[in-house]
């Protein structure tokens, strides 16, 4: 069985992760996912980077229906 991220998990997500931590925010296991990416039917965006499937973080909230978490960098105007 495949253990699902919990939405803390998803929130600590870095501004990309790899196709498989992204399937299992899915419920995917690890040959449904890489499946679906080269069938080009991922539920969210993912990018071909040479032999590595990426998956940005923004999209993948997106698709789950979750809001972005608020940036902590320097806000301050230049």
């Amino acid at each position: 069985m495949i253990r699902g991220l919990s939405l803390a998990e998803v929130g600590e997500l870095p501004a990309v992760t790899d196709l498989v931590i992204a399937g299992r925010a899915f419920g995917l296991g690890r040959t449904k996912a890489y499946e679906l990416a080269r069938a080009g039917e991922f539920p969210c965006p993912v990018i071909r980077a040479g032999a590595t499937w990426l998956v940005p973080t923004a999209g993948l909230l997106a698709a789950l229906g979750l809001p972005l978490p608020a940036c902590s960098g320097d806000t301050e105007e230049r």
